[in-house]
């Protein structure tokens, strides 16, 4: 074995091993990381064969022999052809030693080719990796300390010239596709996004320019962008767009499946349906089904109301109301034109009201109540019994058009019968203490009862 070829062999394990064990020096010599600092970061793919390039390179790289950097594997093929020699078969040597420099080359190229034969790939990284590189340079020592000594001239083998074809096609493409310009980000008025006509886009259907105007924020979608892909191509992102539908799709649109919800370039999900039929299909029943149980929950809510006995005012009222009402946050609300969004203190934790405003306890936070709501044009008489609370305090109509609303867009209006001007609310109660007891109470738990009637007297009164 010449000095040359140990030279070349020695250089091959130590370059191979070295970013290995300076990252293992690094992690000595470096303070551990607070947890809490930690952060997950998503690659974004700009083509789609990358994707398997990269899962196919992760693979490989998992077997024994490619890790630190390849040293086993040319350990490996320098013992074989050292054996060789000593057994004087120097070809079989050879064929050892480039194999082993052969698998290696083959493990880190297509990655490399990858970036060279479609510009897209060069988007999130503008550029081939140093370390892409660095890690053509130890098999290429292997292929050079196998070389034998050569005394004369002599033509060179087929392996060594068509590594040299290879290696000369790579960096002609490299530089190639390094030279490409950007791709074309396309404008609002453009892709005519607002629908007035005009679009000079070329080339694109109409779905395909809808998805561009979502993800970009265009139009209509002014909100809803997605701004991690701005300065993406419009080539680039309706790649990604239709890689990431035909993942949907054989997921039946599934968006919340794990593996379209995981994907690299699960950021445009939210686009997505203006591209992909499946997946607004699945959206479509996906409402469809939500409001179907929405329907079916309030439904048995009504009913649980509906079997209350109506209640029966000792004088006659100019309007009687029954509602099912829901609330998230408490209270159900009234208020007259002009004044919503006012929110009055309660009394005794069941009543409060401000000029236009009124508040009513109905819920303990999420829930609903059967309410009824009588409208007097004079004082009713009071009734408390079977009512465990009744609260009385006066009530301000600026213009006479209070009106109850709920958290489901249900009204019940017609409250001030006699216009604007001084009113009392008298609120009866009962059931609170069912929801305070139980986390998920009875249907219907909780009554209302509710009458509204002239009066100028300000001060509330708790009747019980």
């Amino acid at each position: 074995m010449s000095r040359r070829s140990s030279a070349l062999w020695a250089s091959a394990v130590l370059l191979a091993v070295l970013p290995s064990v300076l990252l293992w020096i690094d992690s000595l010599l470096s303070e551990p990381e607070d947890a809490t600092g930690l952060y997950g970061s998503v690659t974004m793919y700009s083509c789609r064969i990358d994707l398997y390039v990269r899962s196919w390179d992760s693979a490989l790289r998992d077997f024994p022999l490619f890790s630190y950097g390849g040293a086993p594997m040319i350990v490996l093929g320098f013992a074989g052809w050292y054996a060789s020699l000593r057994k004087g078969r120097d070809r079989l040597g050879r064929i050892v030693a480039r194999s082993a420099a052969t698998a290696l080359l083959l493990s880190y190229l297509p990655q490399i080719l990858v970036y060279a034969l479609d510009s897209r790939c060069l988007d999130p990284w503008s550029a081939v990796g140093a370390m892409d590189l660095y890690a053509l340079v130890p098999p290429i020592l292997v292929l050079l300390a196998a070389r034998p000594p050569r005394r004369v001239s002599v033509r060179r083998g087929r392996l060594a010239r068509t590594a040299a074809v290879v290696l000369t096609v790579t960096a002609t493409l490299l530089v190639a596709a390094g030279s490409v310009p950007p791709g074309k980000v396309s404008f609002d008025s453009e892709l005519d996004c607002a629908g007035f006509g005009g679009g000079t886009v070329e080339g694109l259907r109409k779905e395909e320019k809808d998805f561009l105007c979502r993800v970009r924020g265009y139009g209509f979608f002014t909100t809803e962008g997605i701004e991690e892909w701005n300065e993406s191509s419009d080539r680039i992102v309706l790649a990604q767009g239709h890689h990431l539908c035909a993942l949907a799709e054989r997921h039946g649109g599934d968006l919340g499946a794990p593996a379209v919800r995981e994907a690299p370039h699960a950021s445009l999900l939210p686009a997505l349906a203006t591209l992909c039929p499946s997946v607004a299909s699945w959206q479509a029943a996906q409402e469809t089904r939500k409001q179907e149980e929405e329907a079916a929950y309030v439904a048995g809510k009504e009913r649980a109301c509906a079997r209350h006995r109506t209640h029966r005012p000792r004088i006659k009222p100019v309007r009687q109301r029954r509602a099912t009402m829901f609330t998230e946050f408490w209270t159900i609300q009234g208020w007259e034109d002009g004044y919503e969004g006012r929110v009055p203190d309660l009394v005794e934790d069941l009543v409060g009201s401000e000029p236009g405003a009124l508040a009513i306890w109905a819920a303990d936070e999420v829930g609903h109540a059967c309410v009824t709501v009588e409208s007097y044009s004079r004082r009713p008489p009071l009734e408390t019994r079977g009512w465990k609370e009744v609260v009385e305090v006066g009530y301000e109509s600026p213009k006479g058009s209070l009106t109850l609303s709920d958290g489901h867009g249900r009204r019940v209006t017609g409250l001030t019968t006699a216009g604007p001007g001084h009113y009392r609310v008298r609120v009866h109660l009962r059931g609170r203490e069912l929801v305070d007891q139980v986390a998920y109470p009875p249907d219907g738990a909780v009554e209302l009862l509710i009458m509204v009637f002239p009066g100028r007297q300000k001060e509330p009164v708790v009747h019980r």
